[in-house]
């Protein structure tokens, strides 16, 4: 093949989602010893990071701090931003791979996963996802409305997002006004009259997928109680069997010290409670015209030949008088036109990070992915830094056995292409702009930044800081 990067050109690669997976693989890419390599990273929305932006906790400023990373990958020759670029809409996967030697898909899990129980489509049920992307000031959910004037949510789940979720039902307005939290959700939620907020797992305590932090800071809330009933955190044969097996995972045996802890306490009264709920499964969300109620029944664990426990129905049921029902099960990856997709992973269909073709098996000759959308909807935010490497190793393995197609057009003119159709085009420098405009914003309030929330407020604090300067 001509024009083959390492020989006469460098390797040029496109990254389409501006998250953690697509900075870490560009920052390894431009990394790369022996082969020269130019970045073009996209993204949907006009400013990057992601899910650093758009589903950390906004009380977990430490963890956003790994954008100072992306950061001073942004900096380094031969790397570019276009946001607010949609793939699909702005230009086609046919006219990234014509101007690079390959493309890696990196745009993530964005939708939930459904219970597929009756009800659950009610007014004031509701995804975790979205109530994530609002209080976290996402365009898409913006103006998405949720009911906190009631007195007692649930929250289905017990990952990461489902602590995320209950803690911010249960922080205090003081808590809130002190973080980057969107301020349309600061100003609900210091309104709201919600009192106790229901965590159900369908699992055991010490099959939980949350993290020791997040379940230690449910603890050490201003103005929220943790209530366990001690038995929910006592463990039946095959639970105490689990945490004792060869390799058991030591953040599950400190899960049950945590919350049996908290079992021993007693409330202090504080204005709102969360309440951990374990072997449990929704069956049907109850209400007319709103969600009124939700009907669990209780789980027992069953182990199968190898060991593995899973949640098993009982005969006994209960309900449980709720306003607000909030879904977090999973996320899902979405398809993207012309890449190949596995509608039963909600993954890119891939092997080892090569995209795979759905009628041949072959693989398609440039086309990679990372991320969520590679592996699912796993791990945290470092989780995908190996994961990256793993792609790019795979698509360095290709350069090095001459394998990528060579580029039939200059990449070079993609910038006009896009401006031409895309007039709010963003560039770093302006996603710079719009970053020192919202640090600004939030200053003088004693904030990290005050986020905008709105495309439009984001085009227009790019252009105006442009004119400025």
């Amino acid at each position: 093949m001509s024009d083959q990067p390492g020989t006469a050109s460098p390797l040029k690669v496109a990254i389409v989602g501006a998250g953690p997976a697509g900075f870490y693989a560009a920052g390894q890419l431009l990394a790369a010893k022996d082969v020269e390599v130019e970045i073009t990273l996209l993204d949907r929305l006009p400013v990057p990071f992601g899910l650093v932006r758009f589903g950390v906790a906004p009380d977990h400023p430490k963890i956003k701090s790994v954008t100072r990373i992306y950061e001073k990958t942004a900096a380094k020759p031969g790397f570019r931003f276009f946001g607010n670029v949609e793939v699909g809409r702005d230009v086609s996967h046919a006219e990234l791979l014509e101007r690079h030697h390959a493309v890696i898909y990196t745009t993530g899990a964005s939708h939930d996963r459904r219970l597929g129980i009756p009800g659950e489509d009610l007014p004031g049920s509701h995804a975790a996802t979205e109530f994530v992307a609002w209080y976290n000031g996402h365009p898409d959910h913006r103006d998405a409305e949720f009911d906190l004037s009631v007195k007692r949510a649930v929250v289905i789940g017990n990952g990461n997002v489902a602590v995320d979720v209950a803690r911010m039902l249960g922080l205090s307005a003081d808590e809130l006004r002190e973080t980057d939290t969107a301020d349309h959700a600061i100003a609900a939620l210091a309104e709201s009259g919600i009192e106790e907020i229901v965590m159900v797992g369908r699992r055991g305590l010490a099959q939980a997928a949350f993290t020791n932090p997040e379940l230690r800071e449910l603890g050490e809330m201003a103005d929220c109680d943790i209530v366990v009933d001690p038995a929910e955190v006592a463990l039946d044969e095959h639970s105490r069997t689990w945490l004792e097996r060869d390799g058991a995972d030591v953040r599950e045996k400190r899960n049950v010290e945590i919350a049996t802890e908290y079992s021993t306490r007693t409330p202090d009264g504080k204005k709102r409670r969360i309440v951990l709920r374990f072997l449990a499964s929704p069956v049907r969300i109850l209400g007319e015209d709103k969600v009124e109620g939700i009907e669990l029944v209780r789980n027992e664990l069953v182990a199968d030949d190898d060991g593995w426990l899973s949640a098993r129905p009982t005969e006994e049921t209960e309900v449980i008088e709720c306003g607000l029902v909030l879904r977090s099960i999973g996320y899902r990856g979405t398809k993207l036109a012309d890449v190949p997709f596995d509608d039963q992973r909600a993954t890119i269909r891939n092997v080892a990070g090569r995209v795979i073709d759905e009628n041949t098996d072959e693989q398609v000759p440039g086309v990679y992915t990372a991320g969520w959308i590679k592996r699912g909807p796993s791990g945290i935010i470092g989780t995908n830094k190996k994961c990256a490497q793993g792609t790019v190793d795979a698509l360095l393995e290709d350069v090095a056995a001459g394998a990528l197609p060579a580029p039939s057009e200059d990449a070079s003119d993609l910038g006009e292409l896009l401006a031409e159709r895309q007039p709010d085009l963003i560039d770093w420098a302006a996603w710079q702009r719009i970053d020192a405009h919202e640090q600004a914003l939030g200053e003088p309030q004693g904030r990290p930044r005050v986020k905008l929330t709105r495309i439009e407020e984001m085009v227009e604090a790019a252009r105006a800081a442009a004119g400025a300067a």
